[in-house]
């Protein structure tokens, strides 16, 4: 199940950024907005989400390892507190960039709400991976 969740990181952070890239394309050159490229992050975050839960319930170094004891250790903590709580935020964050620029009716305002947005959201995600106990570079 970490490996699955790993992988998936692999495609939510290429998906990330494809939608960033293509999105900030069509707001510096004045296109339409394409809700299908902010669709593909989206669900690629969700799909990770749903992934990361069943992790956090049934994996011993999720909730079953919460303690104070653990607090004082900051690997322990980061897979208990810190990572998941940083990356419920960061799909919270992509939820509300996709879904204010799909009810938005001017092209600029939502390209540049799901830029904003899912820039914000790729950030969290970066600075909570777990880079060196991931298991593509362990």
């Amino acid at each position: 199940m970490k490996h699955l969740h790993s992988t998936i990181a692999i495609v939510l952070l290429l998906t990330l950024v494809i939608a960033i890239v293509i999105t900030l394309g069509n707001l510096l050159g004045k296109k339409p907005y394409n809700r299908k490229v902010a669709l593909i992050g989206f669900i690629s975050a969700h799909v990770q989400l749903l992934i990361g839960l069943i992790l956090y319930f049934v994996s011993p170094l999720g909730i079953q390892s919460f303690s104070a004891e653990n607090m004082k250790n900051s690997l322990s903590r980061l897979y208990f507190l810190e990572h998941p709580l940083i990356m419920i935020i960061a799909i919270v964050l992509i939820t509300i960039g996709y879904s204010k620029a799909k009810k938005s009716n001017d092209a600029l305002k939502s390209n540049r709400t799901v830029v904003i947005f899912y820039v914000i959201g790729l950030l969290l995600i970066l600075s909570r991976i777990p880079w060196s106990t991931w298991s593509l570079f362990a």
